[in-house]
């Protein structure tokens, strides 16, 4: 059985992970920043599936002393940790630099940038010395260099990351840790729809793009789950969202709203 941790799993596309890891049989532990969605979250897989195998434990990932205690606590419950999985990740309002709120910069920084890169650290010495493990961190918008008006700061952390785990992946050769990298494509949670938050209009019309181009989690969490189990090797990159993938998508989602168009009314 293999022992899952996946951080900022409350929810979203962490919260598809857990569900996907526990039905192929591993154990899980989930992360996240408010004690009552992490205890919701918990309960909910635990009666779908079996409490012994789910647990929880509430830790700010950009803060490498509570990832410490989080690697602590699994290890504790559970005797070793397999997979380490840096998922946690804030989005934004689309906005200018200079129009976004003080201590937004730092906070998305934090979460998506150095809770990456403290829950790597902590991993990474806690599998050195278990003797083997695998860290996958979550890359997204801005981590092939594309740019998207408004996602100044999502998108300057993802950049950093794809750096960050060049890095990585130099650094772990000759050792025991496989490093993984995981770019899902367009997901529809939650870190979509904020970017809208007080501008219903443009959620409207953009919202008609979504529906075409953007994922819900469950299949890729299934997709990705899979893959990660099965992998061998010491790199590897994981990427739902191909082109191809999302032009298949896009032709059948258009073509079925055709199809229903010319249906007659009942």
């Amino acid at each position: 059985m293999e022992i899952v941790v996946i951080t900022g799993s409350s929810r979203g596309i962490g919260y598809a992970l857990a569900d996907a890891f526990l039905a192929r049989g591993c154990a899980v532990v989930l992360n996240g920043r408010r004690q009552a969605s992490l205890d919701d979250a918990v309960r909910r897989l635990g009666r779908k599936f079996s409490p012994e195998r789910v647990a929880g434990w509430e830790c700010d990932v950009g803060q490498e002393h509570q990832l410490q205690t989080l690697w602590d606590l699994a290890t504790n419950r559970f005797g070793r940790i397999d997979i380490w999985i840096n998922n946690a990740g804030v989005a934004h309002p689309r906005q200018r630099v200079w129009e976004h709120a003080p201590d937004l910069p730092r906070s998305v920084l934090e979460t998506n940038l150095l809770g990456a890169i403290f829950g790597s650290r902590v991993a990474a010495r806690g599998m050195l010395a278990q003797g083997s493990g695998s860290i996958y961190n979550m890359e997204g918008m801005g981590s092939d260099g594309r740019r998207v008006a408004g996602l100044v700061y999502y998108g300057t952390s993802k950049c950093g990351l794809h750096y960050f785990n060049e890095c990585l992946v130099e650094d772990a050769r000759g050792t025991p840790l496989t490093i993984g990298i995981l770019r899902p494509g367009m997901v529809m949670t939650d870190m979509i729809t904020r970017q809208y938050i007080g501008r219903p209009r443009e959620w409207e019309r953009a919202k008609r793009v979504f529906d075409i181009l953007a994922d819900q989690p469950e299949p890729v969490a299934k997709w990705l789950v899979e893959r990660i189990l099965r992998n061998r090797r010491q790199v590897v990159s994981l990427r739902y969202g191909t082109s191809s993938r999302i032009a298949v998508r896009t032709f059948r989602r258009v073509l079925g709203r055709i199809v229903a168009r010319g249906r007659p009314a009942q």
